[in-house]
């Protein structure tokens, strides 16, 4: 694959610049909300790449396709569901659609330059993004982590967002943002299989009809 060129500077600087604010806002979010509030609001990332590729980045969006987004969106809500009064918009939730506004940008510019290496993209998203990430942290008063703690980080961050973001790019390039955000919503289900397996949690029937649903949504 070609290296990155100067001419995909402005994506490349707006890719790391929002995957810093991004996360920054997930996490002030879930401070000031419930778990099932941010699981909900944080589906609202597929709509905004969506709609963010159809009128900035001018990309094809089919019938099917929003139909399909549809139905993801619609499982996701029952997923996320734990109840009457688990969904409340507050503050906490305006951080949340803040950061799944910027995951739709980043998204989408990580889109324009995908025909590049996806490995020397993710080498610039993971150094320089977490970079800016530390250097916000120490700002405001956090501390460096034990030993320990940063080796689990290291090993985690390398499959669950090196080794991510790698095939996610490679998808880009072939599916375009907007499928390849739709197909990237099935994660949550992802994450119940494994509390299943490794953690030995049983999810409640809405798990079951929301299966379903995104079953139905990924075939369309």
């Amino acid at each position: 694959k070609e290296p990155l060129t100067k001419k995909e500077l402005p994506y490349t600087i707006a890719m790391v610049a929002l995957d810093i604010v991004a996360p920054i806002l997930l996490m002030l979010g879930i401070a000031r909300t419930n778990s099932a509030n941010v699981s909900l609001l944080n589906n609202f990332e597929i709509v905004a790449t969506s709609i963010i590729a159809l009128i900035v980045f001018k990309e094809v969006i089919s019938k099917k396709l929003w139909f399909a987004i549809a139905l993801v969106t619609v499982a996701s809500i029952v997923l996320s569901f734990e109840g009457a009064g688990s969904f409340a918009f507050n503050q906490g939730s305006v951080f949340v659609l803040g950061a799944c506004l910027c995951w739709g940008f980043e998204n989408n510019c990580t889109k324009m330059i995908s025909n590049k290496s996806s490995v020397e993209i993710v080498v610039i998203k993971g150094t320089f993004s977490g970079l800016g990430s530390l250097i916000v942290a120490l700002i405001i008063g956090e501390h460096i982590p034990a030993i320990q703690w940063i080796l689990c980080v290291l090993v985690l961050g390398f499959v669950a967002y090196g080794l991510s973001i790698h095939f996610y790019i490679m998808a880009q390039k072939d599916l375009g943002a907007a499928k390849t955000s739709a197909f990237y919503s099935v994660a949550p289900f992802l994450g119940v299989a494994f509390s299943m397996l490794f953690v030995g949690e049983r999810p409640a029937w809405q798990f079951y009809i929301a299966l379903f649903i995104m079953i139905i949504s990924t075939v369309i």
